[in-house]
């Protein structure tokens, strides 16, 4: 009983947040669209993130390869995630440098037909950064899924969904919901062609 006020607030506040969510449903309603497209010419989805968000694409990603709605079985859809494996991401933190996690997979495996999915609480993380850096130079189309101000990885991403929370726990929610989301309305315009 003792945590009661707290549970009602933050539940409180976890509502507030995603009721603010229909103000960008422009911008996630053009990341469908976007995701969609590059399936359909041939292309793959290729997620990041770090910590939970990290957590968060692996999950999405995991969605689209295997199955997001129990009664749904249609084709796997081509995703990744470039947090691979623990030995990509140590020889890389170890032989360059933390910063470039995910842009030497990316550089190895991306290519124009594909979208970047970055997704970060703060939108300042240097390896998101660093990724989003090399997709710009590969003309490779990217949505990023930040939130509050959406960092310094705002500018480079060309399809931004921001959450409008300078709380962590509340934009990973969110996050979360989002990508469920857009996941569930792209899974509907494959299934319609």
């Amino acid at each position: 009983m003792q945590f009661k006020n707290n549970f009602k607030k933050q539940l409180s506040d976890n509502l507030d947040t995603h009721a603010k969510l229909i103000k960008i449903y422009k911008d996630i309603d053009f990341s469908v669209e976007l995701i969609f497209k590059s399936l359909k010419n041939g292309g793959k989805i290729l997620f990041c993130g770090n910590g939970g968000s990290a957590a968060d694409a692996q999950h999405l990603s995991a969605e689209f390869l295997i199955r997001l709605r129990p009664k749904i079985n249609r084709r796997p859809l081509p995703a990744l995630t470039l947090a691979q494996d623990t030995s990509t991401l140590t020889a890389c933190a170890n032989d360059y440098n933390f910063k470039y996690i995910f842009s030497r997979p990316f550089q190895a495996i991306a290519n124009p037909k594909d979208i970047l999915f970055v997704i970060s609480t703060s939108g300042n993380s240097q390896n998101i950064y660093e990724v989003l850096k090399v997709a710009r130079k590969k003309k490779i189309k990217t949505i990023g899924l930040l939130g509050a101000s959406g960092g310094k990885c705002l500018k480079l991403c060309d399809q931004k969904i921001l959450v409008p929370s300078n709380v962590t726990a509340r934009i990973q929610e969110c996050h979360i919901f989002i990508g469920h989301f857009i996941l569930e309305q792209v899974e509907n315009l494959i299934i319609k062609k």
